[in-house]
């Protein structure tokens, strides 16, 4: 069995920094990619990275984190850590790695919250909870109860001893005195509210901010009291003064009458990240079974809900979060492009991205042609996603812009392709790929008056059955298909010609509504721009089932984590480019080679200049010296047909000097040249520090509770078995090379069947 891979990404020169809820990022510095396995032992790491960062070997320390703890580095000693580490890293394939001195990992890491109590439970080291409502004093009289102001407990069963001595075993040492020091104000309030559940007690806040927290006993008379509060210049907390002694009956009060919603998200949030279908039923059942706890269905989606938010951060926080994160995004990766607009009453109205690497690949080495396209974005909030995306000489899909906006309609398109002109300074001819609905097709006259607007195929077949909906039987709305994905593949117009009058025999209607709906954007016979075979503008589909991963994160994270894959995606293109000896692609090596063997068969006559006819079954003239084959092949791929190599190799010419260059090994590798750098974890600065007002985002209006937005659908069965035409007879499902039959034989545009 092939040794597991594993992509390390090194970084160094830079500091750890605490973020608010506890968790460490790292900030600054530079980072390099190392590819490791399980056979790759500690110290060959160790002297590839201090080759790389030019730095001590014999003092280097090498830290990472655990998928699930931001909040605690891992040190890499000997070779059995280096083989745990990427056992750790699972299916992801990625995995951040530390470099340091020892001098700077004394001084660089900070200090951790004090361990508790070996007795703890895993779940103490997730990230805490969000913070509770700062509680304010009315009239004297103290509003801080433990619950939170707009939550209700949840009625429990009483525990009974088994379920209170295993609570206790967890929870009673959460807490342990003076000097005990905490990752943030909210993990605090974490760890009291387990302590007071343990120790079967109610409290109430004297005083509760983001600084300073005062905490009282809530029967009344009792001494029982903590002090906890921010170090200067630091996240951490500390417990200052704590009198642990009751004199109160507060042991008798059930821990279940304490708890809150927010208290079970808190306790269900660790399974939530191994488990993300974790059902409410079997949250109640596992809530009740280990706390006592009685849950309805209705509580127990809440709590969910609340868990989803503990871990991945609040929606509507994150809009609040895009200022700061645009800025980190150009900082971190000089050249990008990232920008946002607001309404007037301060709402996101949309967001734009384009890393350099995507901006420097496509202008490099990806052909002139666009694809673009929309899909909802399946958020709280009104989003959906407007995407720019390229061919690479593989005909892999290159993300170049895509952009977060508040709705799809005329006047977000028309500003997203103001950006993606101004992004990728495009002025030459483009051609784009996309519907034609939207008010797409004006804006792209208006914007790109220079290129070419090719018309979705999918959408206009989808479009004609719709609008010509019941008038057909299924197997006339196959065959009337057929007929219509024929006269958009035929190259001349006597074969567009022929498949609309397939057309005009099984309906008049359809045949009048295609011949207006504007061939010369769809017909390879009539469309000027070149489209190198491309007929559908959702060729980006894989970047979209990207979307669909990371749409129901806050957007700020699903920005982040769609940086992450292309980083990944880009890094990943390259190292399998840097393997390849041939000039072409291999995709494209393949289609030249099976082409060679074709042109073998074929007899090659001078006629004129360079102007040649190529003689088999049928007769072709090639002009070698405009790149013009009558079969059309040459024009709509970009690679020589079996008729142009014919030629080439009659007049001794190499066939690879015919290719355009968009094929080429060099063009993929500049396509894949330029990488994308990691962006820190990105929070609100201070207010006391904040020099000048933020900009202020907030979200856009909900989404509609009726129903459930969908990923970017999938192409039918029908149309997609349509695609494949054969070239030599016109017949569907199989191509020239495998078309066994002639034309009156072959299965030719549902002639035969009519």
């Amino acid at each position: 069995m092939a040794a597991k891979k594993v992509i390390a990404i090194c970084q160094s020169g830079g500091e750890f920094v605490t973020n608010k809820d506890g968790s460490l990022s790292y900030n600054g510095g530079e980072a390099y990619a190392i590819d490791i396995d399980e056979q790759t032992k500690l110290n060959d790491f160790k002297s590839e990275v201090a080759e790389m960062f030019n730095c001590s070997k014999p003092k280097m320390v090498v830290k990472y984190f655990l998928p699930s703890n931001k909040k605690t580095p891992i040190t890499i000693s000997k070779d059995k850590d280096l083989q745990r580490m990427i056992n750790f890293v699972g299916d992801s394939g990625t995995v951040d790695v530390y470099i340091m001195s020892e001098e700077a990992a004394a001084r660089n890491t900070p200090n951790m919250p004090a361990r508790r109590s070996s007795r703890r439970n895993v779940a103490e080291d997730a990230d805490p909870v969000p913070a509770p409502v700062d509680v304010p004093m009315a009239n004297g009289i103290d509003q801080g109860d433990v619950y939170l102001q707009n939550e209700t407990p949840i009625m429990c069963t009483p525990l009974n001893r088994l379920d209170e001595k295993q609570a206790a075993q967890q929870w009673e040492n959460t807490i342990t005195g003076v000097d005990q020091r905490f990752g943030s104000i909210n993990e605090f309030r974490e760890a009291l509210h387990k302590y007071s559940i343990a120790h079967g007690f109610a409290y109430r806040y004297k005083k509760n901010d983001s600084r300073r927290v005062t905490v009282i006993c809530k029967a009344q008379g009792c001494p029982w009291r903590i002090y906890a509060s921010r170090l200067a210049t630091t996240q951490l907390v500390s417990i200052k003064k704590m009198n642990p002694k009751h004199t109160c009956e507060g042991a008798t009060a059930k821990a279940g009458h304490r708890s809150t919603r927010g208290w079970v998200g808190s306790i269900i949030k660790e399974k939530l990240k191994t488990t993300p279908n974790y059902k409410p039923k079997d949250i109640a059942d596992d809530i009740k079974r280990e706390y006592g706890v009685q849950l309805n269905y209705s509580q127990a989606r809440r709590a969910k809900k609340i868990a989803k938010e503990q871990l991945q951060g609040s929606f509507k926080e994150a809009y609040a979060l895009i200022p700061y994160f645009c800025e980190k995004i150009k900082e971190t990766n000089p050249g990008s492009i990232a920008t946002f607009t607001t309404k007037d009453d301060s709402s996101f109205h949309r967001l734009f991205f384009s890393f350099h690497a995507s901006i420097s690949g496509f202008q490099q080495g990806c052909r002139p042609l666009l694809f673009l396209d929309s899909t909802p974005v399946n958020s709280k909030y009104q989003a959906n996603l407007l995407s720019a995306t390229a061919a690479d000489a593989q005909d892999g899909i290159f993300p170049v812009a895509f952009a977060i906006v508040d709705a799809e309609d005329e006047e977000n398109w028309r500003w997203f392709l103001q950006e993606l002109k101004s992004a990728a300074s495009i002025s030459s001819q483009i051609t784009f790929i996309s519907d034609f609905q939207h008010g797409l097709k004006k804006a792209l006259a208006e914007i790109f008056d220079q290129s070419h607007h090719s018309y979705c195929l999918r959408h206009l077949a989808e479009q004609l059955i719709r609008e010509l909906k019941g008038q057909f039987s299924h197997e006339a709305r196959r065959l009337l298909i057929s007929d219509f994905y024929s006269a958009a593949n035929a190259l001349t117009l006597d074969g567009f010609k022929q498949a609309t009058e397939n057309i005009k025999a099984i309906s008049s209607d359809a045949y009048d509504w295609v011949i207006q709906s504007e061939p010369e954007h769809w017909a390879s016979a009539f469309f000027g721009g070149a489209r190198y075979s491309h007929t559908s503008s959702n060729f980006g589909h894989p970047f979209y089932s990207w979307v669909s991963e990371a749409g129901e994160l806050p957007i700020t994270q699903m920005i982040d984590v769609l940086r992450g894959k292309l980083m990944e995606s880009i890094y990943k293109h390259r190292i399998e480019a840097g393997q390849w000896t041939t000039k072409l692609t291999p995709s494209n090596e393949e289609k030249l080679q099976m082409e060679t063997a074709v042109a073998r068969s074929f007899q090659v006559l001078l006629t004129q200049g360079n102007v040649f006819e190529v003689r088999g079954e049928s007769v072709y003239v090639v002009d070698i010296d405009h790149w013009d084959c009558s079969c059309k092949g040459w024009q709509l791929t970009g690679l020589p047909c079996c008729h142009a190599i014919a030629v080439c190799e009659c007049i001794g010419k190499s066939p690879y000097d015919f290719c355009s260059r968009y094929f080429t090994t060099e063009s993929y590798r500049l396509t894949y040249a330029e990488s994308i750098y990691p962006v820190p974890n990105v929070d609100l600065p201070d207010p006391d520090e904040s020099a000048e007002p933020a900009i202020i985002v907030t979200p856009p209006p909900a989404k509609s509770q009726q129903g459930r937005s969908k990923s970017k659908p999938t192409e039918s069965i029908d149309m997609t078995k349509l695609k494949l035409q054969c070239s030599k007879c016109k017949g569907l499902g199989h191509n020239k090379r495998t078309c066994k039959e002639s034309t009156q034989s072959s299965e030719s545009v549902g002639t035969d069947e009519q």
